[in-house]
Parts: structure tokens; C-alpha cells; sequence
């Protein structure tokens, strides 16, 4: 069999690096949303964003959830979603998804994958609503009097996700209300026993809730009064050793955010590994790794065909073919081998290997070939997927230019490993106290290499509304000696203090608010014009691209209200500075000017009619032979002796 071009690559399916999209579009994600139908949430007020039109909470979450799915059928045509409503007096039907789930419980979408269809039929529903606000109230009566144990809603969910969605998949519900005490009255202590069981149950499923209580200035959403008992934080000082109930921080937003907020909680997250942490000799903790920057690229690729009415995705086949038998070829049977220049011996050598023992014997004057297995094997140095902890190093030798590509963080995984989170949390207590980082040998993947990364501690960080930074260990993998090259040292010009003074004006006008800078709130301004291409394809809607807002654009209006004047006070103390009139521009390599056939042959003729074609270059003699068809190999006596005999001639 002929050798594979490429040796060194292995299967288009197995990842090398640690990528998310990867991930992303192996594993399906699933959201049910769990939206509350109170009197409350059906309230009606003004519109902010339409004139003379009523709406309320609900409209607004069932918006945002219709939103959600939108942005999934483009990109996460995989993934599924159902939306259930609580607190309604309207029946399920019978022998349908949600047809045994608790009372007064409403599956309104069962779990699915993303459909324009199921989207198309939630936006008829908005559309209605919109026209006629009392349209949700009919649909959806809210129950009276009293409302759902949240311990129903949640075992409501589990029955949901266990009846819809995949096993593998990532499995979340989206927690939608605004009742700050849903089970007031007699028997709240038991009530809210039985929510916090039934919420360990929907956690130990693999069901993550992630919570958005709608505050208001009329009504602010007060946590301690329910939730606050049912859904807990998790840290990693919680000696009782108990699973990670709900993310570290509960989201607490109001409505106009609500569909913001959501896309923050859009993305799942989901573990780049999960691998044993050797920090000594049969002393093994486990551990989950997380990528905390990830660019966000545009999908694979599929095939469809039009089926008039609807779109379908081209199933695709991927087969290896042989030539000479004409048939399918089994992939473990291929093997790899590296082609450098032609093959010593010709066709005739002899290239067979015996594949059968761990050693083969290459006969002379043939190429070499490997085993798909022993390709990785090659790459992994027959290493077992583990980071292993080598020792400690003053915090200070780590270098600001070491970190050279994205870290990792990792946080204890004690499904594997039991007492995993104390010994975690007592390693990362002792390294901040005594200012250590950790070396580490990491094989994050089984077909990734082996890397030499610094193991760097972060404390938890507590913030008024829950944890903002999570304790872990942060995983930077360290450079080689030849990915570093030492940059020139040049002295470049100071700016005076005036200048500076004049710089900082203008600049701290125009600083982001809060000093943090959300990425959400600013997509690729390419990404979203392909992605709104491709919504409106499969909602068959027109596209129109005057209507495509690029929010990554400045606001070069408000910025010169706020500004202007400190930026022009700015340029005139700028071109005031001696400094600004000076350029010092670096040493630059000279560029290699084109050459011109028409001065080449001149040049070529005049000096063979003086006798002095050697003292031509060899670029000037290569460009004339190429220009009259001449070969250009050779040494530069071979080319003055052909330039010669041409010229002789012609």
C-alpha cells in the first residue's frame, strides 16, 4: 500500500491539542427551561421596547428562551430544549413527555432537538401575545391561592430529563421566577427539606440548575428568604465533603437583563478532561480541567438538501478505498511511513513488513512504516493521560513571557477519587502561604504530548452576591528553550509628565465602566454576520444586510461628547512636545527589488557584447535563462556558457 502523505497525521477525528469546539460539537447540550406562570410573572406593564403595548415577566422569559433557541439551531443544531411552565392549572395531554410529571406542572415544548418549527410555533405564541395581552393568561391560567412545592418543580425536571434527553448529554435547567418565598405559610421548613432533597437528586443526575430571579424596583428579589437554604454555593471549604450543588455564584438579575444574563449561562461548562493529580508515589487525588479562553469559531461545516417544505442534513461517509482491490479498507490496517525525496532502490525494492510482532526487521533500501498505535505512541511516550507533580519553586521564577499559551484550571473531581476537594484545598492553602508554585509533567489527553507545566494557586475570592472567583489551580504550560527569543532592547522616547497628564484626561473619560470588559456583549462582528446569514436561511426569511448592527463598532459620537475637548487639548500639547516630531524607526533588512525582463536582456547583451558575462550575478544570468527557456541549473559557468551559445545564435 502506498505510504500516507502526511506520516505524522493520524485520523481527522482525533484532536492533537485541547480544543472546545471540538467538545462543543461531540457532546449535545441540553436545556429545559423551567419557567414560573405566578400571577406575579403574569402581571401586565408597559413595554420599554414597543409603544402602547402591554407585557409582562412571562412574555419576557418565554422571549429570551425563544432567543436561546434561535441562536442554537445555527449554532448547536445538536443540541435540544423544552421549556416547562409551573404554577398553571393547564393539563398535560395524555401519553405525551410531560404526561406523569407532578401537578400543576406544564410541558409546554417537550425536550427536542432545536427545530424551526418548534422555534417558529414559540414566536406565533409571542406574536399573539404581543396583540392581545390578556393571550398568555388564557393559554397558561395561573394557579390561585397557593403555589407548586419547588420540590415538585425540581422532581418535575429530573422526570423531564430523564424521559428526553440523551445520557451523555450536558444536562441544565434554566430556573426562571420571581417569588423570592414560593412555599410561604404552614410547613415551610419541610418544604424547603424536600426542595433541597429533591435539588441533591436532580444534581447527582447530572442536572445542573442555574437560577435567574427577576428583581424589580417595586419588588426586589430577597434570597435569604428561600433560596438561599435550598441553593448553596459551592466552595471548596466545605468540610462536610457534600457534591457541588449549583455554580458559585446564584444570578440575580433584572427582567430587561434577563436574556444578557442568559447568554452568559449559554455556553456549558464542560470539562476539556478529567484526569488523576500524582502528587506523590500511590498518592493520587482527582481532578477536572476547564479552558477559561476559548475563541469562538464558526461550525463544521454540513451538507443539506431542500426538501421543499423542510431542510435536511446529508448524512456523510467517510471510507478508505484501495486502489488495486477496489474495495473499503479496514483503518487499523493502514500504516503510516515518511517520504524524504525518492525512494532508495526504485519501485522494484522491496517494501513489505511483517506487522505481526512488537519488532519488525525493514529489509535494506525500503521505507519504514508504523501502526496507527505506535504513531501515538510516538507522541505520548507511552505515558498514561495524569498530571504528575515533580516538586515546587519560588512563585517569583515564574515569568510574565512563560506563559506562551492558554492555562487550564483545575478544580477536584471527588466522584473519582474520595477526599480529593480536602486534599486539593489543603495544597492550595499551603502553596499561597508559603508563595510556591508547582512543576508538573501533564499528558492532558490521550493523543496530546506530554507538556512540563507550572502549577499556579488562586485562593477563593468571596463578592457581595456569591463567589466571584472559585479556588483552584491554574496549569501553564511552559516554553521550550526555542520557543523564547530574546526581542532587541531599544531605547525608545519618554513622554514628559505634562503630556502624560493630558493623555490620562481624555483616557479615564472613556474608561469601560466597572473596569471589567463583558466579551458576550460584543460578538465577532463576522461570526454574527454568518450566523444571522444562516438564520435567516433556515427560518426562510429574508436577509437584509442594512439591518446587521456591528456593536464592536466605536461610538465615535459619544466618545467626542465626553472627550473632545481634553482630546484636542491632548493633540495640541502633543505636537507642543519635541519628542513628537522625532521618529526613530528601527533597522530594516533591504528588500529585494524586482526584476524587469526587458533591462535584464539589455543588461545580458551588452555585456556579452563586451566580453564580461562573468562578472554578472548569478540571479541576473538565472532570470535571463528563464525568460528565453534556458534551464537555470547548474553553477554559474554553466550559465554563462549557455547564455553564450544563445547569444551566439541569436
Amino acid at each position: 500500500m502506498a505510504p500516507y502523505d502526511e506520516w505524522n497525521r493520524i485520523d481527522d477525528d482525533d484532536d492533537d491539542e485541547l480544543q472546545d469546539s471540538s467538545l462543543f460539537e461531540g457532546k449535545r447540550d441540553v436545556i429545559l427551561f423551567a419557567i414560573d406562570c405566578s400571577e406575579s410573572m403574569l402581571e401586565l406593564y408597559e413595554d420599554p421596547n414597543y409603544e402602547d403595548v402591554k407585557t409582562c415577566h412571562l412574555l419576557t422569559a418565554l422571549e429570551s428562551a425563544m432567543q436561546i433557541a434561535k441562536r442554537k439551531v445555527v449554532v448547536g443544531p445538536n443540541d435540544a430544549v423544552g421549556i416547562m411552565l409551573f404554577n398553571t392549572t393547564r393539563k398535560n395531554d395524555s401519553g405525551g413527555q410531560g404526561s406523569e410529571i407532578k401537578q400543576n406542572n406544564f410541558v409546554y415544548q417537550p425536550i427536542a432537538t432545536i427545530n424551526a418549527e418548534s422555534v417558529k410555533e414559540l414566536i406565533r405564541l409571542l406574536d399573539e401575545a404581543r396583540e392581545d395581552p390578556d393571550h398568555l393568561r388564557h393559554t397558561f391560567p395561573p394557579l390561585v391561592g397557593h403555589k407548586v412545592p419547588m420540590g415538585d418543580v425540581f422532581t418535575s425536571c429530573n422526570w423531564i430529563m430523564r424521559d428526553g434527553a440523551p445520557k451523555t448529554a450536558s444536562k441544565r435547567v434554566f430556573l426562571i421566577t420571581d417569588s423570592d418565598d414560593p412555599n410561604a405559610g404552614p410547613g415551610k421548613e419541610r418544604l424547603m427539606t424536600s426542595a433541597r432533597t429533591t435539588l441533591i437528586d436532580l444534581t447527582q443526575a447530572g442536572i445542573m440548575v442555574e437560577p435567574f430571579f427577576i428583581s424589580t424596583e417595586e419588588k426586589p428579589f430577597d434570597q435569604t428568604k428561600f433560596y438561599s437554604s435550598v441553593l448553596l454555593p459551592n466552595n471548596l471549604n466545605d468540610d462536610d465533603g457534600d457534591p457541588s450543588v449549583l455554580p458559585e455564584s446564584i444570578s440575580i438579575t433584572r427582567i430587561d437583563d434577563l436574556l444578557a444574563q442568559m447568554r452568559f449561562h449559554e455556553v456549558p461548562k464542560r470539562a476539556l478532561f478529567s484526569v488523576p493529580f500524582e502528587l506523590s508515589t500511590e498518592f493520587v487525588i482527582g481532578v477536572k480541567g476547564y479552558g477559561l479562553v476559548t475563541e469562538q469559531k464558526k461550525g463544521s461545516y454540513r451538507y443539506f438538501v431542500d426538501l421543499g417544505d423542510r431542510m435536511e442534513v446529508v448524512e456523510s461517509r467517510t471510507a478508505y478505498v484501495d486502489n488495486i482491490e477496489e474495495g473499503d479498507v479496514d483503518k487499523n490496517t493502514i500504516v503510516f511511513g515518511m517520504a524524504l525525496g525518492e525512494t532508495v532502490g526504485g519501485e522494484d525494492a522491496d517494501t513489505s513488513n511483517d506487522l505481526s510482532g512488537t519488532a519488525r526487521t525493514v529489509p535494506v533500501n525500503s521505507r519504514v512504516f508504523f501502526t496507527n498505535d505506535e504513531i501515538k505512541s510516538f507522541r505520548t511516550m507511552g505515558l498514561e493521560p495524569r498530571i504528575k507533580l515533580l516538586g515546587f519553586k519560588d512563585k517569583d521564577d515564574l515569568k510574565f513571557e512563560d506563559n506562551v499559551k492558554h492555562s487550564y484550571f483545575i478544580y477536584p473531581d471527588e466522584m473519582v477519587y474520595s477526599g480529593s476537594k480536602r486534599t486539593f484545598s489543603a495544597l492550595i492553602k499551603s502553596m499561597v502561604k508559603k508563595e510556591k508554585i508547582g512543576i508538573a509533567l501533564a499528558l492532558l489527553r490521550r493523543n496530546s504530548s506530554p507538556v512540563f507545566c507550572a502549577l499556579l494557586p488562586q485562593e477563593e475570592r468571596a463578592e457581595e452576591g456569591g463567589w466571584n472567583e472559585p479556588a483552584g489551580i491554574h496549569i501553564i504550560p511552559l516554553p521550550y528553550a526555542d520557543d523564547i527569543r530574546a526581542a532587541p532592547i531599544q531605547e525608545g522616547f519618554r513622554a514628559s509628565d505634562k503630556l502624560k497628564d493630558a493623555t490620562r484626561k481624555w483616557i479615564d473619560k472613556l474608561t469601560v465602566k466597572n473596569g471589567s470588559y463583558p466579551p458576550d456583549s460584543y460578538p465577532n462582528p463576522a461570526l454574527a454576520y454568518h450566523n444571522a446569514q444562516l438564520e435567516a436561511s433556515a427560518f426562510r426569511t429574508e436577509f437584509d444586510p442594512e439591518e446587521f448592527e456591528d456593536l464592536t463598532l466605536p461610538k465615535t459620537a459619544l466618545m467626542h461628547k465626553r472627550a473632545g475637548p481634553l482630546m484636542k487639548e491632548w493633540m495640541t500639547t502633543l505636537q507642543q512636545d519635541e519628542t513628537a516630531n522625532t521618529v526613530d524607526l528601527p533597522d530594516r533588512g533591504k528588500k529585494r527589488k524586482a526584476v524587469n525582463s526587458a533591462t535584464t536582456d539589455t543588461e545580458v547583451r551588452a555585456m556579452y557584447e563586451d566580453g564580461k558575462l562573468a562578472k554578472l550575478t548569478n540571479d541576473t544570468l538565472k532570470e535571463f535563462c528563464r525568460s528565453h527557456g534556458l534551464a537555470v541549473s547548474g553553477k554559474k559557468a554553466d550559465l554563462v556558457d549557455r547564455v553564450t551559445e544563445y547569444l551566439d545564435v541569436n
